[in-house]
């Protein structure tokens, strides 16, 4: 299955990111600590750059990312030329209370009440943006879901006297390039769900999880999966949890039970789990993986 996701709004909503890039100071690049390359946006490195502007990325949902998969992601991140890389966890108020001063060091000349710090939130659906801003403003100012692209349009608030913060909506790209990037934004809910297929996305995180937390799978649902293949463990969590199709004896409901699967990797039930680190990411990209045209 090819993964292609680009909702008409995003067209207008990069180009109003592109007029604003002008007046922002610093961007705040969120992407998910579970997949952190698979979900970084090229084209908002590329208006960044354009611009010459600093670059806070924060690896958001770092509760659920395995620690040592981190840890590799923000050397390989704070390696890089005008970014600073911190994981946190946005719910959480005491984490998210220090984006701000992390941005500041980035813009030193911009600390006054006629130079206020200009920061601009940015990021692909449902990765935490709206959630860090109503953190950071003590108040309810963008919707919230679990849905990637609840938020549509750029909202501009006053964070303190001298710094302001911009929420954007989220940004997709028009052709996400490497296959396996689309199928890890599906397992993390990045991509509206009339885009994929449950079924095929809960087979491939199955896969994914064989290979690198065989015992998470086993800790959680008690499967011997020594042998089986995604769509295996597929069929043995629904016979697990009764997922059966009404009127077919003993056929398992492999729909119902890819919801439940995806259902409890996103909210962390399996445990602390990375879907790829920078070993692997260089590995898919030396073997050049396409989406199939």
């Amino acid at each position: 299955m090819t993964v292609q996701w680009y909702p008409g709004h995003m067209t207008s909503a990069r180009r109003k990111a592109a007029e604003t890039m002008e007046f922002v100071d610093v961007v705040i690049e969120m992407v998910d600590a579970r997949a952190p390359e698979a979900s970084c946006n090229p084209m908002i490195r590329e208006l960044r750059e354009h611009r010459q502007r600093p670059c806070l990325k924060i690896l958001n949902k770092a509760d659920l990312a395995d620690p040592a998969a981190t840890s590799a992601w923000l050397d390989y991140y704070n390696g890089q030329e005008g970014v600073k890389a911190v994981a946190l966890s946005c719910k959480s108020t005491s984490e998210a209370a220090r984006v701000p001063k992390l941005c500041q060091p980035l813009a030193p000349h911009r600390n006054s009440t006629y130079k206020p710090l200009r920061m601009m939130i940015m990021g692909i659906p449902n990765v935490g943006k709206s959630t860090l801003m109503n953190v950071l403003l003590k108040r309810r100012v963008a919707n919230v879901g679990d849905e990637p692209a609840v938020t549509k349009s750029q909202q501009c608030h006053k964070l303190k006297e001298h710094m302001t913060l911009t929420d954007s909506p989220g940004l997709m790209w028009p052709k996400i390039e490497h296959h396996s990037d689309g199928l890890m934004l599906a397992a993390i809910h990045a991509i509206g769900r009339n885009a994929v297929i449950d079924e095929e996305i809960a087979i491939f995180l199955a896969d994914t999880l064989l290979v690198r937390y065989p015992e998470q799978l086993d800790g959680r649902y008690q499967l011997e999966v020594k042998g089986m293949d995604g769509a295996g463990v597929l069929e043995a969590i629904a016979q697990k949890r009764g997922c059966l199709l009404k009127g077919k004896r003993g056929v398992p409901d492999l729909e119902k039970a890819a919801m439940i699967f995806l259902t409890e990797f996103r909210g962390g039930k399996l445990g602390r789990i990375s879907l790829e680190t920078p070993e692997t990411r260089l590995a898919m990209l030396r073997e050049r993986e396409p989406v199939a045209q």
